[in-house]
């Protein structure tokens, strides 16, 4: 069986992709620490996807999953969006500036999504995307330890959790990367059997 390059250097991240993809040979950037990293430069989700599996796949020659994601707010003009990564040094930090920034917005414009688009590239030229998302808004206050980046402060839709609440079953099928997963699933099962 082959195995999966998840082209991805966030532990959390990868945990998480292992975890929906149980029974397959999931390897990630950090099992390669030779490669230089690709510049994230697109400006929507499936591009950046797009352009780090097309890049990873092409450097090792594995079947390689890219993944591009983040937490759009409406009251922020669509920020953090794709530089959700980036938009300060840390998780904590990430959380802290969301929270300032929100400070002043009532409870009913807190509106948001966390968005995900997959590629999967294939050496021979494959190529499959997704994506998923998931509505919610954003709390006033951090909560739950499950999760990572800005899960402590997004409340999945009417659950009254936030995504860092949920047991990690719940949030596998309810998030925007358990959603954008679910889609490419099939197909990627097909071409690890290569």
């Amino acid at each position: 069986m082959r195995s999966l390059l998840v082209a991805t250097s966030n532990p959390g991240k990868a945990a998480e992709i292992a975890q929906i993809l149980q029974g397959f040979r999931v390897i990630t950037l950090a099992d390669i620490p030779t490669l230089p990293e690709v510049e994230e430069n697109g400006e929507t989700f499936l591009e950046n996807a797009l352009l780090k599996a097309k890049y990873y796949s092409q450097a090792t020659g594995e079947l390689t999953m890219a993944d591009d994601s983040g937490l759009v707010v409406d009251a922020l003009g669509g920020a953090p969006g794709v530089r959700s990564s980036r938009f300060a040094a840390n998780d904590e930090s990430r959380v802290a500036k969301i929270l300032a920034l929100m400070e002043h917005v009532p409870d009913e414009k807190r509106s948001a999504r966390f968005a995900c688009a997959i590629a999967v590239i294939d050496p021979d030229g494959v190529t499959i995307t997704s994506e998923g998302r998931v509505e919610g808004s954003i709390t006033r206050s951090p909560r739950g330890k499950n999760g990572f980046g800005y899960d402590p402060v997004f409340l999945v839709g009417d659950t009254g959790l936030t995504m860092a609440e949920l047991p990690s079953e719940a949030k596998n099928s309810t998030s925007h990367r358990g959603k954008a997963l679910a889609k490419v699933l099939p197909l990627v099962r097909v071409l690890l059997q290569k």
